[in-house]
């Protein structure tokens, strides 16, 4: 009958423009039950070269995937919540998305950044915010350390993240504290002797080596991220080289005279007119650092909050800052924020305490990389200190500080396009 074989023919016809074809990772507060874990999934989609995209501010940043039994098992397996869609829902999110009214944007992912991880041998994930995350996420990397970064072993990685490092040669600053403790003694005998080894005079001398390499494959096209000490100290070795900077417990010979007139700030990736900190058992390593100028922030009203860009406009800042929320949990760490006034202008503040007058998150490029700086040492500890308790991520599945970490991690992913003028 021709009435029925229309009806049949209708059903076909909507069964089939209803199917599924995308499976969307929602990434804003009430549906995500895991967003640490979502990344991890996006990337291992990349992985397995599926294509992925980014939508920028939709929901808190989702990502939308193509649907495929293996996604959405994996999904389950690793507790990330996820819808999924028709071709015409999915058509109807990107024409949203793509409104000239809508602070949004869809930004294609394209490859899995091969990631390495700057970490001394024998650390433990939890000794660093971003190992630790890497890991609870599921995200592949390999950790290196001097001797692949003099021996040119950058060359093979997109993304670097800088471990808790001192590259000033100054141990840390830990002499005040814990000079005498075995950790630290140890730390410093296995320090020099990798020195030694690499033909280097000085502990010093080496991690300024160390701090060029890093400087030279950002400027190549690498992308860097560091936290806490090693956004400071790497500027502060790159700005003192040719000076000794480093009084005798740490090196064994004086610090040259009057070296702050020395200091060349042209250098730096981030920072301008600091002054370094010359006491030996004080605890910093100059004024960019503003641990000790909160003391009017106790811990239940320290935030500080995402800068909003625009997605069409600004793609890159607006990837870095996706998040649930805009307002972020302040953390502690040798280096907890930093000095706005001290930030180079040209230097994009992602996050900031304006009460305190401090950046927190900030991003930059030098040559044809860039770099992100990201105070404090773990976003779900506070105040952490040396032989804390790891933080357990298990209990921190839709951490916002994490969140920030991994918008970087993924970052590289992102198809370049040429910046809007």
């Amino acid at each position: 009958m021709p009435f029925k074989k229309i009806f049949i023919s209708l059903f076909i016809l909507i069964c089939f423009s209803a199917k599924a074809s995308f499976v969307l990772l929602p990434m804003d507060e009430t549906t995500q039950q895991n967003h640490l874990k979502a990344y991890g999934i996006t990337y291992w989609c990349l992985s397995k070269n599926y294509k992925a995209s980014w939508l920028l501010n939709y929901r808190g940043g989702s990502f939308l995937l193509p649907d495929a039994p293996e996604i959405r098992k994996e999904c389950q397996i690793r507790g990330v919540s996820f819808e999924v869609l028709s071709d015409s829902e999915e058509a109807a999110i990107l024409l949203e998305i793509s409104s000239p009214s809508q602070n949004m944007e869809t930004v294609i992912l394209e490859k899995a950044p091969k990631i390495a991880v700057y970490t001394p041998k024998g650390k433990q994930p939890w000794d660093d915010a971003v190992t630790l995350v890497l890991t609870y996420a599921e995200i592949p990397f390999t950790p290196i350390y001097d001797e692949e970064v003099l021996s040119d072993g950058l060359l093979l990685y997109d993304w670097l993240h800088l471990h808790h490092e001192d590259f000033t040669g100054q141990y840390g600053k830990f002499y005040g504290a814990y000079r005498n403790a075995p950790w630290y003694i140890e730390q410093k005998n296995q320090a020099e002797a990798l020195a030694t080894k690499l033909g280097y005079a000085k502990v010093s001398i080496e991690k300024l080596a160390v701090a060029k390499k890093i400087r030279d494959f950002v400027i190549g096209g690498g992308f860097m991220f560091a936290m806490c000490s090693a956004a400071d100290s790497f500027d502060i070795a790159l700005s003192a080289e040719g000076v000794d900077i480093c009084e005798p417990m740490f090196d064994g010979d004086p610090s040259d005279g009057n070296y702050q007139s020395k200091i060349d700030y042209t250098k730096t990736f981030a920072f301008k007119n600091f002054i370094l900190d010359r006491k030996p058992e004080h605890y910093e390593f100059s004024d960019i650092d503003m641990t000790e100028k909160r003391i009017k922030i106790p811990m239940e009203k320290d935030y500080f909050t995402l800068m909003e860009y625009s997605a069409k406009w600004d793609p890159i800042p607006t990837m870095l800052c996706q998040n649930h929320t805009q307002l972020i949990k302040g953390f502690m760490g040798q280096t907890t924020a930093f000095e706005r006034e001290l930030v180079k202008s040209n230097i994009l503040v992602l996050g900031e305490n304006q009460l305190n007058e401090e950046a927190r998150y900030i991003h930059g490029q030098v040559g044809k990389g860039m770099f992100t700086f990201f105070g404090g040492h773990d976003p779900e500890d506070y105040q952490h200190k040396v032989g804390d308790e790891p933080t357990v991520l298990d209990l921190h599945p839709n951490s916002p500080g994490f969140r920030l970490i991994l918008n970087n991690v993924l970052f590289p992913a992102a198809k370049k396009k040429k910046q809007k003028t």
